[in-house]
This record gives structure tokens, C-alpha cells and sequence, in this order.
């Protein structure tokens, strides 16, 4: 378990924290007014250090897309 930290495409500072091989975390650091995501850890690697900058950020906008749609209500119009 460790963590790994990574900026985005818009300069927002994240660690990513791998808590299971099915799960990983990642939370906003120095000034980040993002929420705190959970991912699901990819398939093919275990360990965040081995993931490529390219890599996070395709997790950190699926967790996003997953978040807002999650959070729409279907009642609303």
C-alpha cells in the first residue's frame, strides 16, 4: 500500500492510495477543490507507480462521469 502522486491536465495535485486490489482512492492535495474519488483499480496493474500520468487521468475522468451521472435525479426536468 503507498501512495503516488499525480497532477492532472488541469494542474490539480492528487494521491492516488491503493486500499485493495479492487479499489483505489484518490484524494485532492494543496489547494485541489475536487471531491475525493474512489476508482476501480485496473485489471492489469496493482500498484499506481507503474500507471502513466496518461493512465490516472483516464481513471480520474471515468470516476468523474460516473459521479455526475450517478447524481442526476430522473425526477428532475
Amino acid at each position: 500500500m503507498g501512495y503516488r502522486r499525480f497532477r492532472d491536465r488541469d494542474g490539480n495535485e492528487w494521491d492516488v492510495k491503493d486500499d485493495s486490489g479492487s479499489e483505489w482512492h484518490l484524494l485532492p492535495v494543496s489547494g485541489n477543490p475536487r471531491p475525493r474519488l474512489s476508482v476501480r483499480a485496473p485489471g492489469y496493474e496493482n500498484d499506481p507507480f507503474e500507471l502513466s500520468n496518461e493512465e490516472l487521468q483516464r481513471m480520474l475522468d471515468a470516476a468523474r462521469a460516473a459521479r455526475t451521472s450517478r447524481s442526476k435525479n430522473p425526477f428532475l426536468e
